[in-house]
């Protein structure tokens, strides 16, 4: 993580945020070549799912909503987590976490070491706040710094704000803990205002915010993330079929066609009953595999039942029965996907972040996937001081800006060049020398394998485009 925290920093991909200012915890802003990558992620989503699906539409809700939404959906009551602090550092840590790592590095049973102490209860998600208590004092649990932890309290994720012109009016709102809620709202207005029949989905890309605990795993874990959300409403008598198509094409057509992730590094972990959110039905996680073999999730795979649209209806008073062309009623079931932004552009960095050595120097690349590379080809001129050299570049420049994100570079020798280019993920560098200016021919290199070839300057945009470059 340290190698990739600083190539996000040198290079221009994620930037503490207000660091000027000694920073603000767990907040990142994301540079010039992150915001690049982060688009090319969401466009590859958003591509496979609104514009290649005739059933599914696309959403952009507000951050704040009526502060009922989250009594409906559950947050405000049940959206907490065990919080305990060390009494030295005043580090945070879930105490569901702290009971779990000690259990885990003793090699004990979890359920007997529950049982020892609460003999009805089997699972950590089935304990009180006490009862927890009750197992980190008995056990004599500390910190991962060994000192004592202060007693669990309440800890609320959902982030407070207050909205009003002045102090008398202003009233507590919620910035949304996630972003499924709005397509819920908006369920009734999307089927009176399209053409959509069951079953249809709704995609959306946004922010959501939640106090988290733990907060010190890079832009892993944050108080401000990225969602991709898709939320598949469809006839409850065929739902978990629903759920087996979605489950496959996300594994297969995003995940592996779209990302470029190995199969071997891609698994959907079943979530125990006991264990499941409230609204599941059934509940998966999709993780993928990094370095030193730790699982990261990146998206549940969620069949919501009717949890969420009987709610919103319980609550508001509105009838959200749908009737199809038969004449059958039924409230829609909801299968869900919510991919996490930042988790993904974490671990696509990680896992194509290469280095070899090269004639005695230590090259540093990164293998994206071409249509996901911020940068998609570099032009170089051979020598920056030499004017016929430099407009010949410059022409070819505006010319390929047409086709992809690409970027003109004379700073430099040309090995320093290909080194910062090969560290942004730059697929191809093209440099105009003397040559170009007797025959139109061009140096093309290949990022992953540095080998270079002789093209025709009117050959070279098909070119591209055979590999896959372009908008």
């Amino acid at each position: 993580m340290e190698k990739i925290v600083a190539l996000c920093k040198r290079r221009g991909f994620v930037f503490p945020s207000s660091e000027i200012y000694g920073g603000f915890s767990a907040t990142y802003d994301y540079g010039p070549m992150g915001v690049l990558l982060k688009n090319n992620i969401k466009n590859s989503w958003w591509n496979i799912l609104v514009q290649e699906h005739e059933n599914v539409i696309g959403l952009d809700a507000a951050v704040m909503s009526h502060p009922k939404t989250w009594e409906a959906s559950g947050h405000v009551a049940s959206f907490t987590d065990p919080l305990v602090e060390d009494k030295v550092t005043h580090e945070r840590f879930r105490a569901d976490h702290v009971i779990e790592e000690y259990v885990e590095k003793r090699n004990l049973s979890l359920t007997q070491v529950i049982q020892k102490y609460v003999s009805d209860k089997a699972q950590l998600s089935e304990l009180a706040i006490e009862e927890m208590s009750m197992i980190i004092k008995g056990e004599k649990i500390t910190s991962k710094n060994g000192n004592e932890l202060t007693e669990p309290k309440v800890f609320n994720l959902l982030v407070e704000a207050k909205i009003g012109s002045t102090e008398e009016n202003k009233q507590v709102v919620y910035l949304r803990g996630e972003t499924c809620q709005a397509i819920f709202l908006q369920y009734p207005n999307i089927l009176s205002s399209t053409r959509v029949k069951i079953p249809f989905g709704v995609a959306q890309i946004g922010k959501a915010f939640r106090n988290e605990i733990t907060t010190k795993q890079f832009v892993l874990r944050t108080r401000e993330f990225e969602q991709m959300e898709f939320e598949y409403f469809v006839d409850p008598d065929t739902s978990f079929e629903a759920y087996d198509y979605w489950e496959k094409f996300f594994t297969q057509s995003f995940l592996i066609e779209k990302l470029g992730l190995s199969k071997d590094d891609i698994r959907l972990r079943e979530i125990p009953p006991a264990e499941r959110s409230h609204y599941a039905k059934k509940q998966k996680d999709f993780e993928i595999r990094i370095q030193g073999d730790k699982w990261i999730e990146c998206s549940p795979m969620n069949h919501r039942g009717d949890w969420d649209l009987s709610r919103h209806g319980e609550y508001s008073g509105h009838d959200f029965t749908y009737t199809d062309g038969s004449g059958k009623k039924y409230i829609p079931n909801v299968i869900e996907t919510s991919f996490g932004l930042d988790r993904l552009l974490y671990i696509l960095l990680e896992k194509n972040y290469k280095e070899e050595e090269i004639n005695g120097e230590n090259r540093v690349y990164l293998s994206l996937p071409f249509n996901i590379a911020p940068i998609k080809v570099a032009v170089f001129p051979l020598l920056r001081n030499k004017p016929e050299l430099i407009q010949k570049s410059q022409e070819l420049y505006k010319n390929l800006k047409h086709l992809c994100m690409c970027t003109y570079d004379d700073n430099g020798n040309i090995g320093k060049r290909y080194r910062r280019q090969d560290e942004i993920g730059t697929p191809f560098c093209i440099t105009i020398d003397f040559k170009t200016l007797e025959d139109d021919t061009v140096t093309i290199r290949h990022r992953d394998t540095t080998k270079q070839e002789r093209i025709n300057i009117n050959q070279l945009q098909s070119y591209l485009i055979s590999q896959g470059i372009g908008n």
